[in-house]
């Protein structure tokens, strides 16, 4: 029979202490499981601030319940950029964070790389953090362009080749690249347009009449502030108009709405949401 031998003890014969060392043996084992399985752990999350508006952490929750993935997604409500540095110092089974705003420009200045996508939008949605002897390393790519162009391509038609985009935040410039992408030259339309901009009064009937693909990147008739819209002349569309909202809580914008009833084909921006996530994922998961 077996015998368990114990450093610098009398070996002691398996029958007579049976009893207490399987027992004891066992709980070893599974403490030992336990805590092999809570390091596993991987960790995924969102900077951002606010983020109340936010579907990420509900999105990738399900998806690691769904498919069993190891993996805990966190909400970082950042009040400032700088406080990344202190997220990392303290969650360092962290593998890679989505950004949100007002923080898709300002974290680039934290990347170690930069995608060339990202870089030529201009704004960084998606980072993935390699841990070395010197620390984390961050690299930037950018996700939007891909969900936005797969969500809005199925709904262009040949003759459109000329878009606006209201507004200039970091979310207009995945938009812009992305319709360049796609054949369509955009045209900025801002409430304090630069040089080459358009300003909300200069949408006059031949822009609008020339631009039949409209995206708005504002937060404009987000929850609760359902009954804001942008103020472009909704009167001038007709049902040759795409009218894409990032916008997707409601579902249908007051933005999306008014267009509808001018016979323009309307969107929101949740099919979006879930592909650039996907792709997120993609990132992280290589």
């Amino acid at each position: 029979m077996t015998k368990f031998v114990a450093a610098n003890a009398p070996s002691v014969s398996s029958e007579s202490h049976a009893s207490l060392l399987c027992p004891l043996c066992l709980v070893y084992y599974f403490t030992l499981l336990l805590m092999s399985s809570h390091q596993a752990i991987a960790l995924y999350g969102l900077i951002g601030y606010p983020l109340g508006h936010s579907f990420s952490k509900a999105f990738f929750t399900e998806k690691f319940e769904r498919e069993h993935i190891n993996a805990e997604y966190l909400n970082f409500e950042l009040p400032d950029i700088g406080d990344l540095m202190e997220v990392l110092s303290e969650y360092p089974q962290l593998r890679g964070f989505n950004v949100t705003i007002p923080y898709k420009q300002q974290v680039m200045a934290y990347l170690a790389d930069i995608d060339p996508v990202a870089e030529a939008i201009g704004a960084v949605n998606v980072v993935k953090i390699a841990q070395t002897p010197s620390g984390p390393q961050l690299s930037g790519f950018n996700s939007d362009v891909v969900g936005f162009t797969e969500s809005l391509s199925p709904m262009l038609n040949p003759e459109a080749t000329r878009g606006l985009v209201l507004g200039n935040g970091g979310a207009a410039k995945a938009v812009v690249y992305g319709l360049r992408s796609l054949g369509i030259e955009p045209t900025i339309v801002s409430r304090t347009p630069a040089e080459g901009q358009l300003g909300y009064d200069q949408l006059t009937p031949e822009v609008m009449r020339s631009h039949t693909v409209i995206v708005n990147t504002t937060p404009l008739g987000m929850s609760p502030n359902v009954d804001g819209c942008p103020p472009i002349p909704y009167s001038l569309l007709t049902r040759d108009h795409v009218c894409f909202d990032l916008v997707y809580n409601p579902l249908e914008t007051k933005f999306m709405r008014l267009s509808a009833e001018q016979g323009a084909t309307v969107k929101n921006g949740l099919e979006m949401l879930h592909l650039q996530a996907l792709k997120a994922w993609e990132i992280w998961d290589k």
